[in-house]
């Protein structure tokens, strides 16, 4: 049978054992403080957390949001909660252009800015995982609600010469109206703007428009033309009416005051050649003379025409006794005179006619 050896323990032994044991004692009361310490420190430096005017902190514990903090700010938790940060600012986001289909079957490439910010940070951190995949979703939210809409119009809704038919105010509306009411429900973001920020052709489209375009300013000018000589034509006809009438109007009053001048000429020759007929009657025949008589008239008169009584000299008897007075004007009739003296008269008067040939 076989024996165990047997340790035999000596004082020394049991004396350094003794002192180890002391020295592993005083050891562990001088590290503990200093370790309580320092996990106190850490703990509290692990719950305290501080939040910018311009960002949100949400509070997840084991992946589930407890708490929303959105002021700005020193604030605690617990020390294995973890804290997420997302910005609360407004935020911009330029898509690139895309080309898109409308109701007549034309190309149009749309380049868009949107604005938008975060309104629910919890529902848009339950959504998605960082900031950059909900702004990458919005951004799809977007050219499916540009293309919904745009299906809708023609393209001359977008782009058109004439104002009655531009319709891209309401167009853009439009679409923000429909990217608005579906992300704020469903990402919690709330869009501020919409808008277009470059609207252009593909290049297989540009001629086709262009020509289109260029018709249509044809035809508005052809219009605007058309009702401009329309204008003109209605002008110039208010025109000759108010000239013939205006000339009508002179004309009545012209022949009316040549009519009285008549009629006062009339009565003033009257009452001049009623006092000497006779005188009246050689007057007469003299201004038919000067207006019958010239060096290019021949005249075939008979002899006994009354028109030639006052040229036919011989039958006339000269008056005897009284010689014509050198005061008195050739023509000139005085109340005492006779027919003789106005046949000299007359007599001198055709003797002024250039050369008059009378047959």
């Amino acid at each position: 049978m076989q024996s165990l050896p047997i340790k035999i323990e000596t004082t020394s032994d049991k004396a350094m054992r003794r002192v180890g044991r002391s020295h592993r004692d005083v050891l562990l009361r001088r590290t503990l403080p200093t370790l309580a310490i320092a996990a106190a420190v850490f703990a509290l430096a692990s719950a305290l957390f501080t939040i910018d005017a311009t960002e949100y902190g949400l509070i997840t514990r084991f992946g589930h949001v407890v708490r929303v903090v959105d002021e700005p700010g020193l604030h605690l938790k617990l020390p294995f909660d973890a804290v997420r940060r997302l910005d609360k600012r407004a935020l911009f986001s330029r898509l690139p252009q895309s080309e898109y289909l409308t109701i007549d079957k034309k190309n149009i490439v749309i380049e868009s800015l949107v604005t938008w910010r975060i309104a629910d940070p919890e529902r848009f951190l339950a959504t998605f995982a960082t900031q950059a995949a909900g702004e990458q979703s919005l951004a799809d939210i977007i050219v499916a609600a540009i293309g919904s809409v745009i299906g809708q119009y023609p393209a001359s809704a977008l782009i058109s010469a004439d104002s009655a038919e531009n319709r891209y105010r309401p167009i853009v509306a439009a679409i923000g109206r429909r990217v608005t009411d579906f992300a704020g429900p469903a990402y919690g973001i709330d869009v501020f703007s919409f808008d277009i920020r470059r609207l252009s052709l593909p290049e297989q489209n540009r001629a086709h428009v262009f020509d289109r375009m260029t018709a249509e300013r044809a035809k508005i000018a052809k219009e605007n033309r058309s009702a401009g000589e329309f204008e003109g034509r209605k002008i110039s006809s208010a025109a000759d009416h108010e000239r013939v009438r205006i000339e009508a109007e002179a004309a009545g009053a012209s022949a009316h005051l040549r009519a009285q001048g008549d009629a006062e000429a009339s009565r003033v020759y009257a009452a001049a050649f009623g006092q000497d007929p006779k005188f009246y009657q050689f007057l007469r025949t003299l201004q038919a003379y000067d207006k019958i008589l010239d060096d290019k008239t021949t005249l075939f008169i008979p002899a006994e025409a009354e028109v030639l009584r006052l040229l036919h000299f011989d039958e006339q008897p000269q008056p005897t006794g009284v010689p014509p007075s050198a005061g008195t004007p050739v023509g000139e009739v005085g109340p005492e005179r006779g027919s003789g003296d106005r046949a000299a008269d007359a007599d001198r008067l055709l003797q002024r006619r250039p050369e008059g040939e009378l047959r």
